[in-house]
């Protein structure tokens, strides 16, 4: 089957394909820190994000169209990681929701009291509960760094209209996701979306959504504000890189077994306990 399959575009963690007009993109186990992807692959990473995104895409089906044509009619190689999608004329915006202060939107706060030009109470500290939740874009870096804008700078990019219509979708997507994650004991502290056009022109979901890559989730029953918080995402090995003395510049270090291994762990917990679903992966 692979023979017909045209290999179109190589990311940081996944692989597009092109297949007799569809889309098949494909999550692998790389796992990627501070825009550089690290020698060691996380076992059954690419299949938990898949099939976490295919979840998530089927609940959200009344809110937006999203990109899934299957999640099973792909090559049997890449089977339970692979999405076939239809063709996307991409957005150039990263559509970030964020409920929680962490990461580049805290140091963000902290330097200008604001993050993507939104304005944010003072004495705000990491972990702190924002007020309610904000859309909070960057630029879509096809190398280096995303860098904040404003919703203005999406107006000016993509016209009104289409600028509130990501902002209306990305906080409406964020609202649903966090409210069940809650109930599950996940606090999902901020999520990153992305955009496309289809042929008709609709403003489209894709690439993935709520997972462990894109999203901060954090145990409900163990948060506290004013501290690095237990992360069920990606944060866990962002947080190992920089105990190393690695200066954040490629080749990445190699991953210890035991970090690999609670990274695994992570994602999966994130995974059942979003789902309800035992990984059997």
């Amino acid at each position: 089957m692979l023979s017909r399959v045209k290999h179109i575009h190589a990311g940081k963690v996944r692989d597009l394909y092109e297949d007799g007009g569809d889309i098949l993109l494909v999550a692998s186990d790389r796992v990627s820190v501070y825009d550089v992807t690290l020698p060691t692959p996380i076992p059954g990473k690419g299949a938990l994000l898949t099939q976490l995104s295919l979840w998530w895409f089927e609940r959200f089906g009344d809110v937006v169209p999203n990109h899934v044509l299957s999640g099973t009619d792909v090559p049997p190689e890449f089977a339970r990681r692979a999405i076939r999608c239809k063709p996307l004329e991409m957005v150039k915006v990263e559509c970030i929701a964020r409920g929680y202060l962490a990461g580049l939107g805290l140091k963000e706060y902290q330097k200008y009291g604001t993050v993507s030009g939104v304005a944010l109470p003072p004495g705000l500290e990491e972990g702190s509960e924002l007020p309610e939740p904000i859309f909070t874009p960057t630029t879509k870096a096809e190398v280096g760094h995303d860098e904040f804008i404003t919703f203005d700078d999406v107006v000016r990019q993509e016209g009104r209209e289409t600028a509130e219509r990501l902002r209306d979708l990305t906080l409406e997507i964020y609202r649903r996701g966090a409210a069940h994650a809650e109930t599950r004991g996940i606090l999902v502290a901020d999520t990153k979306l992305e955009f496309g056009r289809d042929a008709d022109g609709t403003l489209t979901l894709a690439d993935e959504v709520l997972t462990s890559d894109s999203s901060r989730f954090w145990p409900a029953d163990e948060w506290q504000p004013g501290r690095t918080q237990h992360a069920f995402d990606k944060q866990f090995v962002r947080d190992w890189a920089t105990s190393t003395d690695w200066d954040r510049t490629p080749p990445g270090p190699e991953v210890p077994p035991e970090i690999v291994e609670a990274t695994r762990a992570r994602y999966t917990e994130a995974y059942e306990r979003i789902t309800g679903n035992t990984w059997t992966g």
